[in-house]
């Protein structure tokens, strides 16, 4: 029975590979850091395709849930993760973080400054993963692949003043 779930498994990853290059975004997301053929379709899928569907990048990293619930009142302040969301849309983001930190250096430079302030493993990976969609955002909203010192500049010029 494992030997046939495998043999499904390969089949449907072929036409996945054979397909997913045939979409318009296709380039786009699979410029994206961390994103592979099989997880960059399973991140559009889950965000869809429909390019007016998030007004902002806060809209989509809201919908993604790697943005935080911050709830002020008085002198109270409290910050929360995000507990109602898509898991699956969720599962591949966070693989697009962790793939992320080796595949490219500005990415990693920002987890380990989220670190460094004392963010856990799961809250700095999340804050990751919520730039990450946020640079996506902005690749397909402007219609460019993404480019390593446009997508971490801002971030690069902060740490060093």
């Amino acid at each position: 029975m494992l030997v046939t779930l495998n043999e499904q498994v390969k089949a449907l990853q072929g036409q996945v590979e054979a397909h997913f290059g045939r979409h318009p975004d296709a380039e786009i997301v699979l410029s994206q850091p961390g994103l592979g053929v099989i997880l960059g379709a399973r991140v559009l899928v889950e965000f869809g395709d429909a390019h007016e569907r998030y007004a902002t990048a806060k809209a989509r990293k809201n919908y993604a849930a790697t943005s935080p619930i911050t709830r002020a009142s008085g002198k109270k302040k409290t910050v929360a993760a995000r507990f109602v969301h898509n898991d699956r849309l969720v599962d591949a983001l966070m693989s697009q973080a962790f793939s992320a930190l080796t595949a490219t250096p500005g990415a990693r430079a920002y987890y380990d400054r989220q670190r460094a302030r004392g963010a856990s493993y799961n809250a700095a990976l999340r804050q990751l993963a919520s730039r990450l969609v946020g640079i996506l955002h902005g690749c397909l909203k402007i219609s460019t692949v993404y480019d390593e010192t446009t997508a971490w500049s801002h971030h690069l010029n902060t740490a060093a003043a």
